[in-house]
């Protein structure tokens, strides 16, 4: 899937641009996309770095850039990395792993026979083919006594392995899957596994009613974590000379699996998967306008955080897809 690329009718001072170095022109560009996003409804934070140095580091409006906030379903993303790191670690044994015999007395008697199907792989990429638990179905789920159990006793509306079905109830399967198989909390993986490396604290957030953190959603982080996380893996998962993350993993979860009928962009492993301007894009997504935008051909991680208690509203993500597209690529593709 291509996102939006509607390209302004002319370059404003073109001539201008003529005599310009590269840097001032690419220092104009950015101050377009800046104001730009100054304007966009809802965002509190701009952060782009290229090659691993910062050049906007903007906050609008809400917490600022070191301050944590609510990244809703970019989580999902934070805990598919998880899931690579426990296989590296031997905590898990592979991607082609049952989860049943991890989640044992877990899976309600009730549950279709199939779960016992369902691997590590189909989990992280929404292929487990248990009926979602977002949109309709999310208050019924989220009110539940078992949130584990409710996800787990879903009907099966495809096989596992078949086609993407979007559901935060199986992200927080995955970090049942987790929990378990680790014996620690999912703040503690994320945190001594991943942030703590990259410099970053991890707060805590929402549980469910078994104590178990909520995979998926409500993880809060700063936007300069965010960055930290995003140059990480666009470095193939290295960190200050350390191996964070997996690059074999992390190189498979940007491969597309499955696509989501909903929005028609493809999915990896915790991955959304797109093209602009010619080149691939990889991005984490959660709800109001949390991205994390990677652009590994032109060396660039770019961080954008909302307002995550808006009504949602149609086309919401596409306001932050236009704003990397036509307000900060421009600056990398056409300022030389």
């Amino acid at each position: 899937m291509i996102l939006g690329t509607t390209r302004r009718a002319a370059l404003a001072g073109g001539l201008l641009l003529l005599v310009q170095s590269p840097a001032r022109a690419q220092s104009s560009r950015l101050a377009e996309g800046i104001a730009r996003a100054a304007t966009t409804p809802g965002l509190r934070s701009l952060v782009v770095a290229q090659h691993g140095t910062p050049l906007v580091e903007r906050s609008f409006a809400g917490p600022g850039l070191d301050r944590p906030t609510n990244i809703k379903s970019a989580s999902k993303t934070i805990l598919a990395m998880l899931a690579g790191i426990a296989i590296e670690r031997g905590v898990l044994r592979g991607l082609d792993q049952p989860i049943a015999p991890i989640l044992g007395n877990r899976i309600p008697r009730e549950a279709d026979p199939a779960v016992r199907e369902i691997t590590l792989a189909q989990l992280l990429s929404m292929q487990a083919g248990l009926e979602p638990t977002s949109g309709a179905n999310y208050g019924r789920w989220v009110s539940s006594r078992d949130w584990v159990a409710f996800a787990l006793s879903r009907p099966m509306v495809d096989v596992p392995g078949g086609r993407m079905l979007y559901s935060t109830g199986t992200s927080h399967i995955l970090a049942a899957v987790l929990a378990r198989a680790s014996r620690r909390s999912i703040r503690e993986l994320a945190a001594e596994w991943l942030f703590q490396p990259l410099g970053h604290a991890v707060p805590d957030w929402t549980r469910d009613p078994q104590g178990l953190h909520f995979g998926g959603n409500e993880m809060a982080l700063s936007p300069r974590a965010l960055l930290a996380f995003g140059e990480c893996c666009r470095n193939g998962g290295r960190h200050a000379g350390r191996q964070v993350i997996p690059e074999e993993f992390l190189r498979d979860s940007w491969r597309p699996r499955g696509q989501s009928a909903w929005s028609g962009q493809s999915y990896g492993l915790g991955w959304w998967i797109a093209e602009a301007r010619g080149q691939p894009v990889i991005f984490a997504w959660g709800y109001g306008g949390q991205m994390v935008y990677l652009l590994p051909g032109l060396g660039l991680t770019v961080v954008m955080t909302s307002d995550p208690d808006v009504p949602r509203v149609r086309g919401q993500v596409q306001t932050r897809h236009a704003l990397l597209v036509e307000g900060i690529l421009p600056a990398f593709t056409e300022a030389a």
